[in-house]
């Protein structure tokens, strides 16, 4: 059985008028986006082996065999909610297309882009998290092709700018590295930092001060700010 992301197709509406697959396709995008939401939940909460299809449905306000309909099992709707979320992370997340014309403005793009996925989608960034600690066995393939080339773009933007001299000679790949973790930490541990700061939750303003203090640490640490 294929277990990786790069054979999912959507299923094409059925034939008749133009009208009516075009309602038929909205009503169905629509469902499949609770199911989706409903499942990215239940799976950073209780992890791929933990999230039962019943439950998942129950989530979304659906039979069993209603939602087996729009994803035909778990490993198969695993999939989808994986591939959403790393294509809005791969999307989003390339130094390169950050806005700004210096190293300093992209950079803290970057890093402030990076920490509102966190803030505004931590359920996927827990989903990520526990398959890489489990090895990737559904997303290896899918980084190897659709992540590594992003970031060997970035790798080489850093360099540039190394090599003209607008910042410090440090090795990129760590950089990246410090970025995602420091950045992610934010909601895959939300629980501990809330412990911490004696909070129920993480708030918009936990998450401006998190972005104040890594942006200042990151961009000193790199030579790009006094």
């Amino acid at each position: 059985m294929d277990r990786t992301i790069n054979h999912l197709t959507e299923s094409n509406p059925s034939n008749g008028d133009a009208a009516k697959p075009r309602k038929r396709s909205n009503a169905r995008k629509a469902q499949e986006a609770r199911i989706l939401d409903a499942a990215e939940t239940l799976f950073a909460q209780y992890g791929y082996n933990g999230a039962s299809i019943e439950a998942i449905a129950e989530q979304a306000g659906l039979s069993k065999q209603n939602m087996l309909y729009y994803f035909p099992s778990k490993e198969n709707l695993y999939q989808h909610v994986l591939k959403n979320v790393l294509d809005l992370w791969v999307e989003k997340m390339t130094l390169f297309e950050q806005t700004g014309d210096d190293p300093a403005s992209k950079l803290r793009s970057y890093i402030l882009g990076k920490l509102e996925l966190s803030h505004s989608r931590p359920n996927g960034s827990k989903i990520f998290a526990n398959e890489i600690i489990n090895g990737a066995p559904y997303i290896k393939d899918y980084l190897l092709k659709k992540l590594l080339p992003k970031l060997d773009a970035d790798i080489a933007l850093v360099n540039k700018w190394i090599a003209d001299g607008l910042m410090d000679a440090i090795d990129p790949y760590h950089l990246f590295f410090s970025i995602w973790a420091t950045t992610q930490t934010y909601a895959d541990f939300s629980t501990q930092i809330a412990l911490v700061l004696r909070k129920d939750n993480l708030d918009a303003s936990d998450f401006a001060a998190a972005g104040d203090f890594l942006t200042h640490t990151i961009l000193k640490g790199t030579g790009l700010s006094n």
